[in-house]
Formats: C-alpha cells, structure tokens, sequence
C-alpha cells in the first residue's frame, strides 16, 4: 500500500490505524521518524505498538484518539499523504482538510454489506478530492464509528413476490457485491448464490431471494425500502458497461456530496452515505 501511495522522500504522512505497528514502521523505515504520524483510536493496540516499534528501532509520532478527526494537531494541509489501514463508508472531511492540494489519500471503503474497494484520490482544493479505485482485492475492519448498529435476531417476512431480472449470484462475487452495497448502503447482506438476503434495519425493509421455476429467481421485499429493485437496477447498470473490476470505478469527493461513478465522472454512479 505505501508503494500504491506514490510516496516520496522528505514527505509527510498520516497513517490512520496504527494496529500492530507494521506498518508504520514499514513508512518510518522509508521517510523517517519524524515524517510518520500514526493514529490508533485504541489505547490498549495503541501501547502494545509502540513497544513494538520502540523494540525495531522506529519512533514514529504516535497519536492515540479517533482517526476519523486525523491529527488532532494538525493545521490544515499539514500533510502529503495519508494513508488508512482502516476501513470507511466514506472519505472523512476532517482528513481530507489535513492533506495539502495535490497530496494523495488512499483509503478502503467498504459498508455493512462488507464489500470494499480500495481508491487513491488526489486532494484538488480544501475538502475536495478525485480519484480511481485499484485494482486486486483489498479489504479492512471498518472503523468502529462506521460499522453497522446492533441488530436483533433476523426474521425472514412475508412480502411482494416477483421474478427477478439478474441472477442473485451475481452479488455474491467481489464487484457485484460491491455493486449492490453502493445501491443498498444501508443494508446488511447475507445469504449465498441464488439465496440471498438483504436487510436494512433502520427501516425493517428485507429482500430475500429464492430460485424459482425454468431456471429463474423469484425475490420476496417487504418494507418501504425496495432493497432488490435498488440493487437490480445498479448491477443492470454495471452488466451494461461489460462488468468491470473496481479499477473501472471513480470517485468524486466535495462538501456537497461524495459519488462512485462508473467509467468517466458523469457516467452512472451512486451517492455514499455521508
């Protein structure tokens, strides 16, 4: 990651989870102690890698507090790059202020479904940024602030029964997951193959899929939120620009709005749940 970072001697990063310390001595090895900044929001992970920094010879600057605020020392633009061995739903603001025009973030984005997608944006003004995700297959804890509310034990409801217009296993693979998480954000999924089960708790909305007659699948929703017409018609726009991998998705960063795109900026895209 610190090589898909682009960074560069004599600059300074932000690394936000500090966990076990390997990576940050990983950076402080490349640019030096004073040039690294790790922040771990767990005081007990937060010691424990300290010593085993101190053990291999690195002293980074180790903050611990919340890594969704980034340094809390830090003036704006104070930093070249960041990087997070973290997850998110979105792009922190408060991070994206720390990191100077033309610096670079990269950073995982995954939800409550548990798909992820690893993007490197370039920071174009004060709380803007743009960027492509990567390619391969890179995944993290979500940070605690953003992962999903307790939940009770599922029960699978009664609802509108219909045939379904893809294939439910389509969501089951990395992309198409990733596909449906960015049209259902709110929704936890579950399930395997052609039985797959979509659940927003904040709502009550379900989907679940069955396999049907003929070779077809029938889909059952209940609740003000149409979960699978939501995913259907994003994994139609996706099979209809021949089903690329992330590195054929962007991202779009502003205070307005923070967009997933697929193709070009004004292809289609869906909004993250800010």
């Amino acid at each position: 990651m610190w090589q898909q970072l682009e960074v560069k001697p004599g600059q300074k990063v932000l690394e936000v989870g500090t966990g076990t310390g390997y990576s940050t001595a990983l950076g402080a090895h490349r640019l030096g102690d004073d040039r690294v900044t790790s922040v771990e929001y767990d005081p007990v992970v937060g010691r424990a890698a300290a010593s085993a920094l101190k053990a291999a010879g690195y002293a980074p600057r180790l903050v611990v507090g919340d890594g969704l605020r980034g340094d809390p020392d830090a003036s704006a633009g104070a930093y070249d790059r960041l990087i997070a061995t973290c997850s998110f739903r979105y792009v922190p603001m408060a991070r994206l202020h720390q990191v100077k025009p033309g610096g670079k973030i990269l950073v995982t984005l995954s939800g409550w479904s548990y798909a992820s997608g690893l993007a490197l944006l370039t920071v174009t003004g004060p709380g803007s940024a743009t960027g492509r995700f990567l390619p391969g297959y890179t995944s993290f804890m979500i940070a605690r602030p953003h992962d999903r509310p307790p939940r009770p034990t599922l029960a699978l409801l009664p609802g509108e029964e219909r045939t379904s217009l893809v294939d439910p296993a389509v969501i089951g693979t990395w992309t198409g997951s990733w596909v449906a998480q960015l049209a259902a954000p709110a929704a936890e999924r579950m399930g395997a193959g052609a039985e797959q089960i979509l659940w927003d708790v904040s709502t009550g909305s379900q989907a679940r899929t069955l396999p049907g007659p003929d070779g077809r699948w029938t889909v059952v929703q209940r609740g003000p939120v149409r979960l699978w017409d939501r995913v259907e018609a994003a994994v139609r726009l996706w099979q209809a620009a021949d089903e690329p991998h992330q590195e054929g998705f962007g991202i779009t960063v502003s205070a307005a709005r923070q967009r997933v795109w697929i193709g070009t900026e004004d292809g289609p895209g869906w909004d993250l749940p800010v």
